[in-house]
This record gives C-alpha cells, structure tokens and sequence, in this order.
C-alpha cells in the first residue's frame, strides 16, 4: 500500500483527519485491497465530503459503502 504513488500526500491527508476527530479508527482488511474506516460523521453526504479532498480520490479511493454502526461494547479512542 505504501509504495503507491501519492502514498505520502494520501497519508498526510488520513493522519489529518485522524488528528482532527473526523477518523476514529482504520485499517486494511484481509489482504489489503479493501480498508475499513470509522468515522465521526452525521451523514453519508458529510462522509463523501470529507473524503472528497483525498489525494486518492481518483481509482484508489473508492467508497464500497458506508453503514451506520451502533457500538454496543466497549469504546472509541
């Protein structure tokens, strides 16, 4: 993943979303062709905007979907 071009601006671009409150957790899943994001976001329209901006916003970032999850145990950082 990390030897993608863009790989740099893209990182950046997640770290900041991280570091604003906006990402809460994510991560590759199996082997490493789909990732797993957990938002703080009042709708799928705010989700696609904030990610609008992502360097990889081309054929690499792809949204597959966005759920609504309930946690029922334990908690977010």
């Amino acid at each position: 993943m990390d030897q993608q071009s863009g790989w740099d601006a893209h990182a950046r671009f997640m770290n900041a979303l991280e570091e604003g409150g906006f990402v809460r957790l994510g991560g590759p899943l199996g082997e490493e062709e789909r990732f797993l994001l957990i938002v703080w976001a009042d709708s799928p329209d705010e989700i696609r905007a904030m990610l609008d901006d992502d360097p990889w916003c081309d054929d690499r970032l792809v949204i597959g979907s966005i759920d609504r999850w309930t946690l029922r145990l334990g908690r977010l950082p």
